[in-house]
């Protein structure tokens, strides 16, 4: 990631609802949020579960004040007819944005730990660099939410059933499944007041991923019948 800002959005989705929000997600809605002024990229990922089905979205930001910027809140505040439909299916819906205080490592991982606190993370740089040093670890990341920024009322957000908010956010990147236990362990040992009580970590693989630099220069116009056009 190269911007200063994030937002991560974590939600679930009925089975029946399933098809729709994936091409949703991949037609219309990502391509809408990068193409909106100070987004930098979008990467989805789906929780590693046969029981559920969660979804996680990480949004690259130029700077955190991109999410109370105008242009962003244009688009909350002017959704699409598809993502009226989809917003009030979405359940356990957390969305939380602000600053990434600490990187470390290189490239991103195919197999995601996602990991929201309600802490901030403490001596963010040491525990980034200790948990990127660890066995098939591509890149760590933790960001520090902004309330104010986040919470803005806006139209999006009263479709949605309930919204929940986190204080900290870690991400750890990683090659292999079998990579997760040992970088897990770190962070346990590093930070046992924040994630102690958490158990094992919950793992999300890599779906769908959109940079800017693509989606600007190939948009979908949001709104459009592509969505129709193809049978959804």
């Amino acid at each position: 990631m190269r911007g200063a800002g994030f937002l991560a959005v974590w939600s679930d989705v009925e089975p029946a609802d399933l098809v729709d929000y994936r091409h949703w997600l991949a037609r219309e809605h990502t391509t809408e949020r990068v193409t909106t002024d100070g987004f930098l990229a979008c990467r989805v990922f789906r929780a590693a579960r046969a029981d559920i089905n969660r979804f996680f979205i990480l949004y690259e930001l130029e700077a955190p004040e991109v999410l109370d910027g105008q242009a962003y809140l244009s688009r909350l505040n002017s959704p699409t007819p598809w993502t009226q439909r989809i917003m009030p299916r979405l359940g356990n819906f957390v969305r939380g944005g602000g600053t990434m205080i600490a990187r470390a490592g290189r490239g991103e991982g195919a197999i995601i730990v996602a990991l929201r606190t309600e802490q901030p993370l403490n001596d963010a740089e040491r525990l980034a660099n200790a948990v990127a040093a660890c066995d098939g670890v591509a890149a760590v990341q933790i960001g520090a939410t902004d309330r104010t920024r986040t919470l803005v009322p806006t139209v999006e957000k009263g479709m949605r059933r309930s919204e929940g908010f986190f204080v900290g956010l870690l991400v750890i990147e990683v090659l292999d499944a079998s990579s997760v236990r040992g970088a897990w362990s770190k962070v346990t040992e590093m930070a046992p007041d924040i994630v102690g009580g958490v158990g094992d970590p919950e793992v999300y693989q890599g779906m769908f991923a959109l940079d800017a630099r693509i989606a600007v220069s190939d948009a979908v116009p949001v709104g459009s019948k592509l969505g129709a056009d193809r049978g959804v």
